[in-house]
């Protein structure tokens, strides 16, 4: 279960018919969703290159440019690549739902719409979409590290934390190299020692991509604090 002060989800609901987009934007907004609803196709692929979503609702049916091909334009995103997507549809054919995972999407409603089935979807994708965000969100984390390649040892800051890695400053590191990151949360001041690899490289900072972490709910933890002291995400 969600943390009751969680910032609220933001959803995005793309549908071309008004009456089934005012009706999803009232249930989802009374179900205490932050809901930005659209009725072109073409204004949702400008908004999901432009901010991050917890949670987009595509009809299938859409003028110009369809609910499958949206999708594969959100997997191609840079800011939603991984968000959640909701296919609404009429179809229930085999092919169809093939169709509907394969352009990228993790879960579908079938129509038609109405009050209770909204209601009864939201509450069961809502876990995998704070969930999602937990994974994804980065938070500002400043504080010292210990990063070890091989056998060398240095010493560096930390920039911003997310469950699957971390942004830090540490010289000398390259993409690809296997590193043993060792930092100390402020708050708790649990000590959180993970495995990772550089998967990227600027001046002065470099991405680290976790692949085992130690304490992880530690950084759960740490990470829910932030966003709800912040309203990070919301």
């Amino acid at each position: 279960m969600e943390p009751v002060q969680m910032a609220a989800l933001r959803l995005l609901v793309v549908e071309d018919d008004v009456a089934s987009l005012e009706l999803m934007e009232e249930v989802f907004s009374s179900l205490k969703a932050d809901v930005r609803g659209v009725g072109e196709s073409s204004k949702a692929a400008e908004l999901v290159n432009r901010e991050r979503f917890d949670g987009i609702f595509l009809d299938l049916e859409m003028p110009s440019m369809n609910g499958f091909d949206l999708s594969r334009w959100i997997r191609n995103s840079s800011w939603n690549r991984s968000t959640p997507i909701i296919i609404v549809t009429g179809r229930d054919d085999r092919q169809t739902m093939q169709r509907v995972f394969a352009s990228g999407a993790t879960f579908y409603l079938q129509k038609p719409v109405d009050r209770h089935k909204l209601t009864n979807l939201y509450r069961t994708v809502r876990g995998s979409l704070y969930e999602c965000r937990r994974r994804f969100l980065r938070v500002p984390l400043h504080t010292d590290v210990t990063c070890t390649v091989d056998s060398r040892q240095s010493t560096g800051k930390t920039w911003n934390l997310s469950q699957g890695g971390m942004l830090i400053d540490v010289e000398n590191l390259k993409p690809g190299q296997r590193v043993r990151l060792s930092f100390r949360l402020p708050s708790s001041g649990t000590v959180i020692d993970a495995d990772g690899t550089v998967v990227w490289v600027a001046e002065k900072r470099q991405g680290i991509r976790f692949e085992h972490v130690k304490n992880v709910e530690a950084i759960r933890e740490f990470i829910t604090e932030i966003e709800n002291m912040d309203g990070i995400g919301g």
